[in-house]
C-alpha cells in the first residue's frame, strides 16, 4: 500500500505531456490504468463512462486529428503519443440522473472527472506520461470509433514514455486556497 509521502510524491510528479518517445506502451499498463478509471467512485454507482483505447497507427492518427487546431496551433503533440484514451460519457443509473434534476447538477461529468484523475495518476505510478485533451471535435470522433450519436466524447488522453523531465509547477500559496472551518 501506497503512503501518503507517495502519494503525494506521484501526484507532484505528474504532469501535462507534450512529447512522448517513440516506444510503444505494453498492454498490461494500459489494462491497469483503464482498470484504475474504471474502478473510481461514482454518483450512486452510475459509472457514466466508456473508455475506448486506440493503439492503431491509422486510428490513431485519426483522433488525434480531431483534437488538433490548425487556427490556434495546438495539440499537434497528440499525433506523437502511441496511445490514446478516448473518454465517452454514458448514461448513468437511475438513481444518479435523478440526483441530477434534484440538484441540478451533472454529476456524471464529476465523474468522468474523478475517474479521468484515476487514469492519469496510474499511469504516472507505471511510469507513463499523459495529458488530457478536451478540445475534441466530438463528431469527428464519434463517427472514426463508431460511437452512437446518443453518446458524448468528452476528453481524450495522450498515454507514452516520455524523457521524464519535470518542470517547475507554479500553484497558488497553500494559504490563498485553503482554509479551515471558513471560506
Amino acid at each position: 500500500m501506497t503512503d501518503g509521502e507517495e502519494m503525494l510524491s506521484l501526484i507532484r510528479g505528474r504532469q501535462s505531456e507534450r512529447k512522448y518517445l517513440d516506444k510503444p506502451v505494453e498492454r498490461e499498463k494500459i489494462e491497469r490504468i483503464t482498470g484504475a478509471g474504471r474502478l473510481s467512485p461514482s454518483a450512486c454507482n452510475g459509472q457514466p463512462w466508456h473508455f475506448i483505447v486506440v493503439d492503431e497507427p491509422a486510428l490513431r492518427d485519426e483522433v488525434a486529428a480531431a483534437t488538433e487546431s490548425v487556427v490556434l496551433r495546438m495539440n499537434s503533440f497528440v499525433r506523437e503519443a502511441p496511445v490514446l484514451i478516448v473518454v465517452v460519457r454514458e448514461k448513468s443509473n437511475f438513481s444518479s440522473r435523478a440526483g441530477d434534476l434534484i440538484k441540478q447538477k451533472d454529476y456524471s461529468l464529476i465523474d468522468i472527472g474523478i475517474a479521468t484523475a484515476s487514469i492519469v495518476y496510474q499511469a504516472a505510478a507505471e511510469g507513463l506520461g499523459t495529458c488530457i485533451i478536451g478540445w475534441v471535435d466530438d463528431k469527428r470522433v464519434r463517427k472514426v470509433l463508431g460511437i452512437p450519436a446518443s453518446r458524448k466524447v468528452e476528453l481524450v488522453i495522450s498515454v507514452g514514455y516520455t524523457d521524464n523531465r519535470l518542470r517547475d509547477k507554479s500553484r497558488k500559496p497553500p494559504e490563498e486556497i485553503i482554509t479551515y472551518n471558513r471560506y
